[in-house]
């Protein structure tokens, strides 16, 4: 019996993309022309046909093999696809198979859009030629007869693609085959040009470069991986981009992302003219004019006046860019062409009315970010903006953010929109948005730095004043401080209040930051926005305002608040849990803080923040915020966490030894190698800083690691032992890893100042971290 032989072919990393493909198939093609005659005798009116990616000629390393048995109503055909189908599967291959005669197979077409596109990429492999060709030309045939009733759920299925599993452009980890811009599409575009041949001529070179990129991609995954499915997630990157010969993974993924740009770009101006070209699957409307020369014409936006160069230009590609977004249609091709062969430069400095129609671009929100990708695509947001150039593709290769670079800058400017109500310059805030992380183009600078000599230069190119360009280069110098201060310290501080209004300097900017902030953390993934980080952040500005001369009615309680004092006044131990929140009360002590923390982490919870206090009477107050990362906060027991506090704080429960042995189950199968650090890609995996100027009555320990079982019990009861007294801690986790910062004081109640007690300090913490 002959054996499917392809171990020469994976071990020959010379074969890449559509070469190794090609290669594969053609092995595959002739096991199974072996297999099939030793298994059926080759008899008469019975057909052997490769569908799916077998049919295409794109054998990957972990493909499917689907075929078709097809036959002329043989009654032994069961008997055929026994003694063909047993073979095949003992030798291990994933095997998708069907039988059918080709009166079945062109009905289940009819009703069925999955077997439909199969038939179109279906090719002959074995048994009788005629019965193949004649069942593909049916098929085709049957194709262009359904088209018009194909190809809008077609259509429909790339818009779903789009949300999930999302655009394979401007995700950090894409499905290379499923994802918007992907495999698939490009597999739509063929099955578009089945029913109106000719439609891809003019994209031919540009189609076939883009497709090979993304397949030599999905080969080398499926390659180095050793699995199915073809989500290139981060930890692979690095291996495929060696593969390939890139630079780096940064290369591969730019590289990727331009090719599925191309590919999304390709398949929906496509299917724009293949809906439109006429009577045959779609009725034509009526030109609807905009004015302004721009009309709606078969569902896009046309400029039907003649393009003016120079500023006029500018400013008619804008208007057209805003109406389309606020019709939320395309721009049409011709218009863009005829705009990419005339506007040529946008003019130095902007005027006022080129800025204008810009930031009231901007300021269409969502629907802006399509049209303004479109003239990306087009090459003419990088005429408008230059500096945009490094920014296009990039990848940001961390699990805390979801998009590239450029679609990150386009989201949060969207985002930025929505709050305009909220600030006394929108056009600072909407354009903010889109520039405040316009550094990360430009590695290994830091983005921030790198981001505001950008804007300093940027700025009166686009027409603002010297006022405003100051306010712009703060927005990017200072995007992440309220975020940072409301994550990592003391909000009930008076210095850490005073620090951010030094540093902000007026309500109209602290405005502005507030809602650049909300914009970014949304843009940048769930991980980055909820209610937690939301109540945070609006504490602090309330603060902050109230110490530039806000309304004191608007800052939140202090913790403790009088509720807690009320607790702390019964003077007996109080276990409270519930919700998100754990509160507990009990006689003053070193540790009590990292018992609490122990039990948490034995009972599977992470903490998002913990408080600690404790009065002249000697009873202590500590409160934490915690989620269930796993099983979610429906499926907290609180019974048993309320019990298991109560166990330890009365010393009747083993929490170290019993952290040791929960670390030592779930560590088991967790990879060694550290995931990217979400805040800076040049931070240590491990690390202690020390920060004796925030806060004026406790010195602040910022601890960075990654995430494992018991952390915060091990930093915690390390800082009991070294009688530290915990005054108030925030805990934060971003992915893997952990920022905790820890507002302490020595025994006497007094900061930490002896740089030898400090040294000390920092080694048993580092030792801790380390486990």
């Amino acid at each position: 019996m002959a054996q499917l032989v392809r171990d020469d072919i994976l071990a020959n990393h010379e074969l890449r993309g559509g070469e190794f493909c090609r290669a594969y198939t053609e092995r595959v093609d002739r096991w199974l022309r072996q297999l099939f005659v030793t298994a059926t005798g080759a008899p008469d009116r019975v057909a052997l046909v490769a569908v799916g990616s077998y049919g295409r000629g794109e054998l990957c390393p972990q493909s499917d093999l689907d075929v078709l048995l097809v036959h002329d109503r043989r009654v032994d055909v069961a008997t055929l696809a026994e003694r063909l189908w047993y073979p095949m599967w003992d030798t291990g291959v994933k095997l998708g198979h069907a039988v059918f005669t080709p009166k079945e197979a062109l009905k289940l077409a009819e009703t069925e859009l999955d077997t439909a596109t199969a038939l179109l990429d279906a090719r002959h492999v074995a048994g009788d030629e005629s019965l193949t060709a004649d069942l593909l030309a049916a098929a085709k045939a049957q194709w262009v007869r359904g088209a018009s009733k194909w190809l809008p759920l077609l259509r429909d299925a790339l818009v779903q693609r789009t949300v999930n599993p999302g655009e394979v452009a401007f995700v950090l980890e894409p499905d290379l085959k499923l994802g918007r811009g992907g495999l698939r599409d490009a597999h739509v575009l063929r099955w578009l040009e089945a029913a109106q041949p000719g439609l891809m001529d003019g994209d031919r070179a540009t189609y076939d470069a883009a497709f090979e990129q993304l397949l030599a991609t999905r080969v080398s995954l499926h390659r180095r991986s050793g699995r199915r499915g073809d989500l290139l997630l981060l930890q692979e990157q690095d291996s495929v981009a060696e593969d390939l010969g890139f630079l780096d993974a940064d290369a591969l993924m730019a590289s990727v992302a331009g090719a599925a740009r191309r590919i999304e770009w390709l398949t929906d101006d496509a299917f724009d003219r293949v809906l439109l070209s006429g009577t045959r699957f779609r009725r034509r409307p009526r030109d609807r004019s905009l004015g302004g020369g721009l009309a709606v014409r078969d569902g896009q936006v046309h400029m039907i006046e003649a393009v003016a160069e120079g500023t006029a230009g500018c400013v008619q590609l804008l208007d057209a860019a805003v109406a389309a977004a606020k019709v939320e249609l395309r721009l049409a091709r011709d218009t863009l062409e005829r705009f990419a062969a005339s506007v040529t430069s946008f003019p130095s400095p902007w005027p006022d009315v080129v800025r204008d129609r810009f930031v009231a671009l901007l300021r269409c929100g969502a629907p802006a970010i399509p049209v303004l990708e479109l003239l990306d695509h087009w090459g003419l947001l990088v005429r408008a903006i230059p500096e945009w150039e490094p920014c296009r593709s990039r990848p940001q290769r961390n699990a805390y953010h979801r998009y590239t670079v450029d679609r990150h800058l386009l989201e949060a400017a969207a985002n930025g929109a929505a709050l305009v109500d909220r600030v006394d310059r929108p056009d600072l805030l909407v354009m903010g948005c889109l520039l405040h992380d316009i550094g990360k183009g430009y590695p290994p600078h830091d983005h921030t730095e790198i981001g505001c000599r950008i804007v300093e230069s940027l700025g009166p190119r686009l027409g603002y004043p010297p006022e405003d360009v100051a306010v712009l280069v703060d927005l990017v110098r200072l995007h992440l401080l309220l975020p940072d201060v409301a994550t990592r310290r003391d909000l009930s501080d008076d210095g850490t209040i005073r620090a951010v209004a030094a540093a902000v300097g007026t309500q109209e900017r602290l405005r502005l930051l507030h809602a650049l902030t909300e914009a970014d953390s949304i843009a940048t993934g769930p991980a980055a926005w909820g209610d937690w980080k939301a109540g945070l952040l609006s504490e602090l500005v309330a603060r902050t305002n109230h110490l530039l001369g806000g309304d004191p009615a608007t800052v939140a309680e202090t913790f403790p608040s009088e509720a807690h004092r009320q607790l702390m006044a019964l003077g007996h131990r109080v276990v409270q849990a519930a919700g998100t929140t754990v509160t507990v009360v009990d006689p003053d002590r070193l540790g009590l803080l990292s018992r609490v923390a122990g039990v948490l982490a034995l009972n599977g919870l992470d903490v998002l923040a913990a408080n600690a206090h404790s009065d002249d009477a000697g009873v202590a107050l500590c409160e934490f915020t915690v989620v269930n990362t796993l099983a979610g906060d429906s499926a907290i027991h609180w019974d048993k966490v309320h019990s298991d506090i109560e166990r330890a704080l009365a010393g009747r429960l083993a929490v170290r030894a019993r952290l040791a042995e929960r670390a030592h189950v779930y560590g088991r199968g967790r990879s060694t190698k550290p995931s990217p650090v979400p805040w800076d890609r040049t931070a240590t995996s491990h690390s202690v800083q020390i920060d004796n100027e925030m806060s004026a009555g406790a010195t602040v320990l910022e601890v960075r690691a990654p995430n494992s079982v018991g952390l915060l019990y091990r930093i915690t009861s390390t800082m009991a032992e070294l009688d530290l007294d915990i005054r108030s801690a925030k805990i934060q986790t971003l992915g893997d890893h952990v920022v905790d910062a820890f507002y302490v004081r020595d025994s006497s109640g007094a900061k930490l100042t002896d740089k030898a007690h400090l040294s000390e300090i920092e080694r048993a913490l580092l030792f801790a971290l380390l486990g």
